[in-house]
């Protein structure tokens, strides 16, 4: 498929996406629909039962490297994957609930085959969450100036202080990677990555509550952690390189998703004006909740294809940091919209918790914050059309 010339996807992935479809309507809507709504998962015995469902059909970690017990799929075929994976009630942070795998953070891909093998292997083996942890109460938008948790190596250990800001799952995962400054004055070269294990002293996690109700985030406090050189990710210095690009590539899942809940959002706004009756005629017929839905999806497909394009270059090593920002920008402001138009086509009911509309409301709110402000991006772009 060329996203320039035409829009037919190759057969065996629209037979995937099929099958990522048929677990998501017949297996995970009906269990959100029996527990909690603000459930931040599903029931465990309910997870393992659709995951090795999942791992024999070989839908498991499907992005990760084969090697590993991955998939071995490309970034443009994740992205039409996941888009499919979002469409249920707790799909903007948990697609497919996590019964299809949870993927390692992609910095573990440059470390020693050692590092490979014990954590990302046992994360694709085990399904354990995991944590990334960059962003810092100085500003997480400028990673490169705005990191100041320190780390001093002292013979074979490093000694790690500083603190770490909205860091998802760190309360929960097994390991995680952590960014810290190992020359003060080396910019963005003097940053390196380290990976902190569960339960390692000096390593605080402290759970804080915001408007989403899944992949809740912490404050993470490292006081006097000690981490052994082994547990380095790539050379002293190389943190940012590790990272900047890795994580580019992954706004086009996350802009994937964006696009996923916005279509479920217009399909249950069309099944609903179809059904509504106000003052003896239907919602449908009535000019201004056509062009609401109309609007809905026009914004839709652009944002899709904005999405498929970049996610395309990026297969192809072309540049594509221009297209993620694009992608990544309009795909969260578009779903913003799009639930909005559904919630209120829907009145009331769209407000209650009864329907997943009032979820995905609050949620989507921070769409525009998390992967990069709106702002941000608007930056990156301006930037790249003016040099």
């Amino acid at each position: 498929m060329d996203p320039i010339n035409g829009y037919q996807l190759p057969a065996e992935l629209v037979a995937l996406r099929d099958q990522v479809g048929k677990v998501i309507r017949d297996e995970i809507i009906p269990i959100e629909a029996r527990i909690d709504p603000d459930a931040a998962e599903i029931p465990e015995d309910d997870y393992w039962r659709i995951a090795r469902k999942a791992q024999s059909a070989g839908m498991w970690c499907m992005g990760a490297p084969q090697e590993y017990g991955g998939g071995g799929l490309s970034t443009f075929e994740m992205t039409v994957l996941t888009e499919e994976m979002a469409q249920h009630r707790m799909g903007l942070y948990n697609p497919g609930a996590g019964v299809f795998g949870r993927t390692p953070p992609p910095v573990i891909w440059a470390g020693t085959p050692e590092q490979k093998e014990q954590y990302a292997g046992g994360t694709i083996k085990n399904a354990w969450y995991t944590f990334f942890a960059i962003t810092e109460p100085a500003g997480g938008s400028d990673p490169a100036g705005a990191i100041q948790c320190r780390a001093v190596r002292q013979g074979d250990h490093y000694r790690l202080n500083g603190t770490k800001i909205f860091i998802s799952h760190a309360h929960e995962a097994e390991w995680g990677v952590v960014f810290a400054r190992t020359d003060p004055k080396a910019g963005r070269q003097g940053v390196t990555c380290f990976i902190i294990k569960k339960g390692q002293a000096g390593f605080t996690p402290r759970p804080i509550r915001t408007i989403r109700t899944s992949a809740i985030p912490n404050e993470v406090a490292l006081e006097d952690c000690l981490v052994p050189v082994e547990q380095r990710l790539g050379a002293e210095g190389q943190g940012l390189n590790l990272c900047l690009d890795l994580l580019a590539r992954l706004r086009f899942p996350y802009s994937a998703c964006n696009v996923g809940v916005g279509v479920a959002a217009q399909r249950m706004a069309i099944a609903y004006a179809k059904q509504r009756s106000t003052f003896g005629e239907l919602l449908a017929r009535r000019q201004a909740i056509q062009w609401m839905l109309a609007d809905s999806e026009v914004e839709l497909r652009a944002a899709r294809w904005l999405t498929w394009d970049g996610a395309w270059k990026a297969d192809r090593h072309q540049d594509f940091r221009t297209e993620a920002s694009i992608a990544k920008l309009y795909s969260s402001e578009v779903l913003g919209r799009v639930v909005d138009r559904a919630v209120q086509i829907h009145g009331g009911y769209g407000v209650s918790k009864e329907l997943p509309l009032e979820r995905w409301y609050r949620e989507a709110r921070v769409r525009r914050i998390g992967e990069g402000p709106s702002e941000v991006h608007r930056m990156v772009i301006a930037r790249t059309l003016l040099r």
